[in-house]
């Protein structure tokens, strides 16, 4: 192989390598390994930002219009009464909607179900868990996980409960999820750490 070929074949591949890493949803500009990400409200999807929009974000605080910054605290919570929630699975994730609506959504091999739950039902659980009283509407969920005797409840970002759904996806196999899925669940948990706020 010549210099010259050698020379587009490396380009090439470092052209492909740009394509693949992640991109800010706002200015199209490559985003760090870490980054903060933001919700734009319109169609519900977690956008990926550069330094300098994801700072611009941070500075300013909630968002711009109708993108809004996806924060970075988890909280581990304890003591959260999850069964009086009446979500029929033990692996979900609740967020709260600018009109109080509580839609609670369990990751699947198929993607993500949801359902409402009930508005006097949530405000039994808040009352007797006020941490849940500053869950931020669409940008924080409850995350909760009772699967095979866990009991697991944290505040946390909405990317992480996405993080969750993609492992459920990727890791499924058969009707009951074999072994992998569980093992990569209970290792998604274990990696989970308390942050506040920067």
């Amino acid at each position: 192989m010549r210099i010259g070929a050698l020379d587009r074949a490396i380009r090439r591949a470092s052209a492909a390598a740009r394509e693949e890493a992640d991109r800010c949803g706002l200015c199209d500009a490559p985003a760090p390994d870490e980054h903060v990400h933001v919700l734009d409200e319109t169609g519900g999807e977690l956008l990926c930002t550069c330094r300098a929009c994801g700072l611009l974000f941070e500075r300013e605080g909630a968002g711009f219009g109708h993108y809004r910054l996806v924060p970075r605290r988890r909280r581990r919570l304890r003591g959260v009464p999850a069964a009086d929630l009446g979500v029929p699975v033990g692996l979900a994730f609740l967020t709260l909607g600018p009109d109080g609506a509580v839609v609670a959504r369990c990751p699947s091999p198929a993607g993500v179900t949801a359902w409402t739950v009930g508005r006097d039902a949530w405000a039994a659980v808040t009352a007797r868990s006020p941490e849940l009283a500053a869950m931020r509407p669409a940008v924080e969920a409850l995350l909760i996980n009772t699967v095979r005797g866990a009991d697991e409840q944290w505040l946390v970002p909405i990317d992480d409960c996405y993080r969750l759904a993609g492992v459920v996806r990727r890791s499924w196999t058969g009707m009951s999820g074999g072994d992998r899925v569980w093992s990569d669940i209970e290792a998604f948990f274990g990696g989970l750490e308390e942050t506040e706020e920067e």
